[in-house]
C-alpha cells in the first residue's frame, strides 16, 4: 500500500503541473474533439518504457551534457509541432466546433500518439523524473517484492492517465462555447508551446541554467 499511494500522490502532482505534453493535449482536444485527442493518454506508456530502462538500469547519475543535448532537440521538435498546427489552423484542417465531425479533420489518432511520443523522448523532463524520483521508488518497490513494484507502476500511471483523460473530457466540452474562445484557447497552447520550445533551445544552449 505504501508503494500504491506514492505512485498516486507523485502521479497527481506530474498532472497538475502544466507542460509540453499537456499543452499539446489541450490544443489537440480543442482543434479534433476527444475521439481523436483520447489516443493522447496513452502516450506516457509508449514513451516511458525505454526512459524506466535507461533511468534505473543505466543511468546512475544522468549526463549535464545528455540533458542540454535533448532540450536543444526537444525544443526545437516543439516549435516544428507548433508551426505545424499553426499551419493546420490557419488553413481550416481543425474544426472548432463540437458540431464537426471529429473523425474528417485534423491529424490522425497514429499519428497524434506518434507526435507525443517524440515529444516525450525529446524532454529532459521524463528522464529527469525517472532518474532522480520515479526511478529509485520503483527499484526500492522491486527489491521488497514484485508486487510492490508494479504496485507503485499501477498507481501512478493510472492515477496520471486518469488525469490525462479528465483534461481531455473538460476541454472538449469547452469546445461547446462561442467558437471565437475556443479559437483564441487554441492559439493560446501554440503560443506556450513556443514558449516551452524556446526556453528548452535557451537551456540547451547554455544561455541560462534550469
Amino acid at each position: 500500500m505504501f508503494f500504491l499511494t506514492q505512485g498516486i500522490s507523485i502521479a497527481f502532482a506530474a498532472g497538475a503541473q502544466p507542460g509540453p505534453f499537456t499543452t499539446f493535449l489541450i490544443g489537440r482536444t480543442l482543434a479534433q474533439g476527444w475521439r481523436k485527442s483520447i489516443i493522447l493518454i496513452l502516450t506516457p506508456l509508449v514513451t516511458d518504457v525505454p526512459i524506466i530502462l535507461l533511468a534505473v538500469l543505466i543511468l546512475k547519475q544522468f549526463p549535464p551534457e545528455l540533458t542540454r543535448v535533448i532540450q536543444l532537440v526537444g525544443g526545437l521538435y516543439l516549435l516544428w509541432i507548433a508551426y505545424g498546427s499553426w499551419k493546420q489552423y490557419k488553413s481550416g484542417q481543425v474544426s472548432f466546433s463540437a458540431k464537426a465531425d471529429d473523425s474528417s479533420v485534423g491529424v490522425g489518432q497514429g499519428k497524434l500518439l506518434m507526435q507525443g511520443a517524440v515529444m516525450g523522448w525529446l524532454s529532459p523532463g521524463p528522464y529527469i523524473f525517472w532518474a532522480t524520483l520515479n526511478g529509485p521508488l520503483l527499484v526500492r518497490g522491486l527489491n521488497e517484492s514484485i508486487w510492490s513494484g508494479l504496485g507503485f507502476l499501477l498507481g501512478f500511471y493510472g492515477t496520471f492517465i486518469t488525469i490525462l483523460g479528465v483534461y481531455v473530457l473538460v476541454f472538449d466540452r469547452l469546445r461547446r462555447i462561442d467558437e471565437r474562445v475556443t479559437r483564441g484557447i487554441i492559439l493560446l497552447t501554440l503560443v506556450v508551446m513556443v514558449v516551452f520550445g524556446g526556453w528548452l533551445i535557451v537551456q540547451g544552449l547554455g544561455l541560462v541554467t534550469p
